[in-house]
C-alpha cells in the first residue's frame, strides 16, 4: 500500500489539491479522493440535521410530558434549535428532500434520550414522531 499525503497528512492533502483545483491542473489532482471527501462532506450536513432535530424534538418532549420541570433552560434549548435548524435548511436547502427519514432517525434517537432524562418509561411517548417538520419549528408551537 503507498502512503500517500492523504493518508499522512489530510490539511497538507486538501489545500494541495485546493491549489491544484484552483490552478485548473486536474490531471494533478487526486479526483478519487476529493471525490470521497465531498460524499463525506454532505453525508456531514446530513448527520448535522438529524443531531439539531434530535435535541429540538428531545425538549419538546420533555416540554410536553414533563410540563412541572419546564423552565428557561429548556425553553432556550428549543429556541436555539430552531434558530439552528432554520441556518442549517437555509445553507443546504436540498436537505428538505430528506427531512422524512431525519425526522425518523432523530425521533428514535429522541426516544432514548427522553426516557434516560426523564425517567419516564418509553411507552408514556408517541411511538412514532407528533410533531411534523412545520409545527417543530414553529416559533409559537410549544406542547401542551
Amino acid at each position: 500500500m503507498t502512503d500517500t499525503l492523504y493518508d499522512r497528512d489530510f490539511y497538507a492533502w486538501a489545500n494541495e489539491q485546493a491549489a491544484l483545483l484552483r490552478a485548473g491542473k486536474l490531471e494533478r489532482a487526486d479526483i478519487a479522493n476529493i471525490a470521497e471527501e465531498i460524499e463525506s462532506m454532505g453525508r456531514s450536513e446530513k448527520r448535522e440535521l438529524v443531531n439539531r432535530l434530535t435535541v429540538l424534538l428531545l425538549h419538546l418532549l420533555k416540554w410536553q410530558f414533563q410540563p412541572g420541570l419546564r423552565g428557561n433552560s429548556w425553553r432556550l434549548s428549543i429556541e436555539e434549535q430552531r434558530y439552528r435548524l432554520a441556518d442549517h435548511m437555509d445553507d443546504n436547502p436540498s436537505l428538505r428532500s430528506k427531512l422524512d427519514d431525519a425526522i425518523r432517525d432523530a425521533y428514535r434517537l429522541a426516544l432514548v434520550e427522553a426516557e434516560r432524562e426523564t425517567g419516564l418509561a418509553r411507552a408514556t411517548f408517541p411511538p412514532a414522531c407528533p410533531y411534523s417538520f412545520e409545527k417543530a419549528m414553529d416559533s409559537d408551537f410549544w406542547p401542551e
